[in-house]
């Protein structure tokens, strides 16, 4: 048997550290970002009045997409998991998700099993997706409008330079 010392070691090199999940460390502490997280563009939360969304609809779209990981798989918690979780019935969670599927942001697709009857609805969220994407453009300008305007404020004199630049 050979000695554990004349074993070559592997060395592992981290090549990037993972700056997000430091950061989210730092924030919410290791123990709490342990449990899990949830990618949700900012664009969502501050679009939810131009979107009409009531704030349990939003926390249902929320929940949703904690459970949305894998681009090509979409997510299928139950209504059940849902309620639970939102503190909310099981007949409310589905008229939320009815008025969203109304609204075209969710889609409900149902899913069966061969041998075991109906499983819980797959949610595809695409026309969300479509819908952020068509808004963003406007949010964007509004924010590089308001970043000119800052620029202006702390340069006295300087122009418009896009009213100016139709004249030589």
């Amino acid at each position: 048997m050979p000695d554990d010392a004349t074993k070559p070691t592997a060395e592992v090199i981290e090549l990037r550290p993972a700056k997000a999940t430091k950061a989210s460390e730092k924030k919410w502490g290791k123990a709490v970002m342990e449990r899990g997280f949830c990618v949700v563009p900012s664009l969502l939360l501050r679009a939810q009045p131009r979107l009409k969304l009531t704030p349990t609809q939003l926390a249902v779209l929320m929940h949703l997409a904690d459970y949305w990981w894998d681009v090509a798989r979409k997510p299928y918690p139950s209504k059940k998991a849902l309620a639970e979780r939102l503190r909310l019935g099981e007949r409310q969670v589905q008229r939320i998700i009815a008025d969203l599927e109304k609204a075209g942001f969710v889609k409900r697709i149902e899913r069966i099993a061969k041998h075991r009857g109906k499983l819980s609805n797959e949610y595809d969220l695409t026309g969300l997706v479509t819908r952020l994407k068509e808004i963003e453009p406007e949010f964007r300008a509004v924010e590089e409008e308001v970043k000119w305007k800052r620029r202006a404020v702390a340069r006295p004199g300087l122009k418009d330079r896009r009213v100016d630049s139709s004249t030589p």
